[in-house]
């Protein structure tokens, strides 16, 4: 225990050191603390507040093992663990010290200015990073996150000026975990050799890094590009295995309780989820809680469509359509095309419009929640190029930062003059699959009715299988093609890579989800058989994803899960890491928001041949939004999450589809067998019923334009706000500007 007048006499050395640090070095500082004996240090500092981050970790991992700080205000006496580097079992001690040097130094010397314990001992094959404040706050500028003022106003943050912000020396409360542990990521990705050398313990060409070379690139990006196809190679090579967020468990659970677990249909708790898992998984969460809730309209009026509009060719005593004249013995229209005329036009109409004011709505809240998050001014194209960016070193004209630089005239004859031409090839032989599937259809559907026989019966579901075969193959085979061009592209930013990426595997994964019901209806013009299929296709879909996104998790969980049952162990806190690394990694978002697209366009495209779409997907949402929360929170890694604006390319996508939705239902009324006899008892030609489609395929695009035009994209509040923000940022800047200049005129001239 130590006596109160020591601890006194401690804290006045320090705040003597604080008042004059502007005068020493910083080596001084660090002498004068490291004078006082450990255990007092560490008893004497500030009192630890409750800590929102990993619980229980800051304990097994202590404090006395973390790298040192030099700046006093970052000085803690417990640091928060955020990120774990899991080493290959190989990895020399001399490795992993010179990891922990990087990690540890300063970013001019091309460190990462964080944090690193070495864990239970230098031979321990993993490594624990945590960030200090200042490193925090720069790179909280560097993102242009926005943050709450003294008065509670959402500026963007400004290092130079960090003392006019809120809670701005508790980092729990001015940064969230995912932020804080996303910083962390941002940091080590910046870690580059500021001169050619060699990695301690790793031999060969391997170990050898020149100058400018981004350190996790070399060991970590690598090995996720390669692992599919080297893996036994990169085994033995490796040096980083893998880089991951800790989980915060505590703050995991009541965040379980309060989303996937709670009874209500109504309403997600979108800020906890932002707070612990980021913004790109807020964004994807709020998105699809808006879209599910959103299909309760074209739901309803599916349902009145379906059973309560007069049918086409009504029986005696029920009310037939205005629009019809009535049917006669012999009439072409099958059986199952029975919708009324009235009821197509209104299902037709309504799903253009609710497309259009869906996604404009969506703009709405997207606008509100970047501007609540902080990411309204994010600046990532001023950042640090990604680790895979590669170029000639020079200056950046905008950053005056030393970098590599690509032109970008040349990335853009890489896209128009090998990029689009190869995504054309896979998309002609997605065309070319389709009609050897619908020839050998045919072959064999010809074979079996001069047959009869129940072994060419079995033999009809061949081309079917051997068309699923074919488009699986096609499109992982074209999902590695995409990465690597998109790869070769050479994009600066993260953001610009993942968008490149997205929409070169969007417009293949549209084409194969959607090739086949355009040719059915505009092609073989059989809408009873696009009906069918549609059915089909929804009703199917939903049965699996049921099964995959509910019934499959919750099975994996409760008989296969680890991570838990290795938690139960007699020392809890030393296996938690290594349960942690147990847990497979999250898949990402990906086929999340393709699932979402694809829905949006069975129901804008084709909702009109087959208005119960929006009851079945509406169903199936309702259960997906537990499904993915539940997954998320127990199944996977904890995932790294980018600050996000937005739900990005996807938002455009869904505009697209918006706008395809118009020219669709106006082909498909055309085309509808019972509009064909309308046009036929009335006495217009064909060419007359085509101009006739043209106007108003042009009239309902104008109302569409119109309603976007008149739903503006962000709320007035909003748009004061940002405005606000532009406006203090560049006043802010002015007044740097005006220091800058009084200081210069203080300063002694020189002689």
């Amino acid at each position: 225990m130590v006596e109160k007048h020591k601890v006194s006499n401690i804290y006045q050395l320090r705040a003597v050191v604080m008042e004059e640090w502007k005068r020493f070095p910083v080596v001084t500082y660090e002498a004068l603390v490291n004078s006082v004996p450990r255990d007092l240090r560490q008893d004497t500092m500030s009192s630890p507040k409750p800590q929102e981050g990993v619980s229980g970790l800051s304990e097994a991992v202590g404090p006395e093992s973390w790298s040192k700080v030099s700046c006093p205000c970052c000085i803690s006496a417990q640091v928060e663990p955020l990120v774990l580097i899991q080493l290959a079992d190989n990895v020399q001690p001399s490795t992993k010290q010179w990891i922990m040097a990087m990690i540890s130094a300063p970013q001019k010397s091309g460190g990462a200015g964080l944090l690193a314990h070495p864990g239970e001992d230098a031979s321990w094959g993993r490594i624990v990073v945590a960030a200090p404040r200042c490193t925090l706050l720069q790179a909280t500028e560097d993102l242009g996150l926005c943050k709450a003022d003294k008065d509670g106003n959402m500026i963007t943050f400004s290092y130079s000026d960090r003392d006019n912000f809120s809670n701005i020396d508790d980092m729990q409360k001015f940064l969230t975990l995912a932020q804080r542990q996303y910083i962390v990521k941002y940091e080590l990705e910046t870690m580059r050799a500021m001169r050619d050398q060699r990695i301690p313990g790793v031999v060969g060409d391997k170990g050898v890094l020149k100058s400018r070379q981004n350190i996790c690139e070399l060991n970590c990006y690598e090995f996720e590009l390669e692992k599919e196809r080297q893996v036994q190679k990169l085994q033995k090579a490796r040096v980083i295995l893998d880089v991951f967020p800790l989980r915060d468990e505590r703050q995991l659970k009541t965040l379980g309780r309060e989303w996937y677990s709670q009874k209500r249909l109504w309403g997600q708790p979108l800020d906890s989820i932002h707070a612990y898992f980021g913004g790109s998984i807020a964004f994807y969460f709020s998105f699809l809680d808006f879209y599910t809730w959103a299909l309760v309209p074209p739901a309803v009026l599916g349902l009145f469509i379906s059973f309560f509009l007069p049918k086409w060719g009504s029986t005696e005593g029920e009310k037939a359509d205005p629009l019809v004249p009535e049917v006669k013995s012999g009439s072409p229209v099958e059986d199952g095309d029975q919708l009324s005329v009235s009821g197509l036009m209104v299902q037709a109409v309504f799903s253009m419009i609710w497309s259009t004011v869906f996604i404009e709505l969506w703009k709405r809240r997207n606008a509100a929640l970047s501007y609540r998050w902080g990411s309204i001014t994010l600046t990532e194209r001023f950042q640090e190029p990604r680790p895979g960016f590669h170029g000639d070193l020079g200056i950046n004209p905008v950053t005056g930062r030393l970098e590599p630089l690509f032109p970008d005239w040349k990335r853009k004859v890489r896209l128009g003059l090998v990029s689009l031409p190869v995504v054309l090839l896979f998309l002609g032989l997605v065309v070319l699959g389709m009609l050897g599937f619908y020839f050998f259809e045919a072959v064999m559907s010809n074979f079996h009715k001069a047959s009869g026989t129940l072994i060419t019966a079995t033999l009809s579901y061949l081309p079917s299988i051997i068309h699923i075969i074919y488009t699986n193959m096609l499109g992982n085979s074209y999902r590695n093609v995409a990465q690597r061009l998109t790869e070769w592209e050479n994009h600066r930013e993260e953001s610009s890579f993942q968008n490149h990426l997205t929409t070169k595997v969007l417009v293949f994964t549209f084409f194969n989800n959607f090739a086949v019901l355009f040719h059915i209806a505009f092609f073989r013009e059989d809408l009873n058989l696009l009906r069918k299929r549609l059915s089909s296709l929804l009703i199917l879909s939903q049965a699996v994803n049921q099964f995959t996104e509910v019934l499959v998790p919750y099975i994996v969980d409760r008989f296969y899960s680890s991570a838990e049952k290795e938690l139960k162990e007699d020392d809890p806190e030393a296996d938690h890491l290594q349960a942690e690394g147990s847990l497979p990694p999250f898949p990402g978002l990906f086929a999340e928001y393709i699932e979402l697209l694809v829905q949006f366009g069975y129901l804008s495209l084709f909702s009109c041949v087959y208005p119960l779409t929006a009851v079945l997907l509406l169903l199936n949402n309702i259960t997906e939004i537990r499904g993915d929360a539940y997954k998320i929170c127990c199944l996977f890694r904890k995932p790294f999450s980018p600050p996000e604006s937005g739900i990005g390319v996807w938002q455009a996508a869904f505009e697209v589809l918006g706008f395809a939705s118009v020219v669709s239902n106006c082909w498909l009324l055309l085309l509808a067998p019972r509009i064909k006899a309308l046009t036929l008892d009335t006495g217009l030609s064909p060419a007359t019923v085509l101009v006739y489609a043209v106007i108003v395929e042009h009239v309902l695009i104008t109302v569409k334009f119109i309603l976007a035009f008149m739903i503006p994209d962000e709320p007035d509040w909003v748009r004061i706000k940002r405005e606000q923000i532009e406006y203090r940022s560049m006043k802010a800047v002015s007044q740097q500007k005006v220091k800058r200049a009084e200081a210069s005129e203080l300063l002694p001239a020189k002689s």
